[in-house]
């Protein structure tokens, strides 16, 4: 099967040795996503609905990128720095997600490679080809 890498041109794609997504197949997987801003700043500083929403534009934009439709995603990851945030996670997700309706995880973790993140999404998707 071929295979394709979506890459978002970050430096730390290099330095850790990953892709933003990988389609294989009918498959895309979409890497834990940060709430990157093009210019490498961190979007919406603070705000945990903001950042849910810049993962989830990224997300949208790499399956895209692969071939896909955000229709496609059968399973989304959230990674929140404070669970007692998670309603505004949720909020963001399901603006996008309603219809769709994937299986969804949330989780609290200790931490992000940059402290000032305060959320990273993951999304899976199988095509219909």
């Amino acid at each position: 099967m071929s295979r394709r890498n979506v890459t978002y041109k970050q430096p730390l794609e290099k330095e850790i040795g990953f892709s933003r997504g990988v389609r294989i197949g009918n498959i895309i997987a979409v890497s834990g996503t940060a709430p990157i801003a093009k210019d490498g700043s961190v979007h919406s500083p603070g705000d945990v609905y903001g950042q849910a929403r810049k993962c989830l534009e990224i997300i949208n934009d790499v399956i895209e990128q692969a071939g896909g439709k955000l229709e496609h995603v059968t399973r989304t990851r959230i990674f929140l720095k404070d669970m007692n945030k998670w309603q505004e996670a949720a909020r963001a997700h399901g603006e996008y997600f309603s219809k769709i309706q994937p299986a969804c995880t949330l989780v609290e973790v200790a931490g992000f490679v940059n402290p000032e993140w305060l959320i990273e999404i993951e999304a899976d998707a199988v095509l219909d080809k």
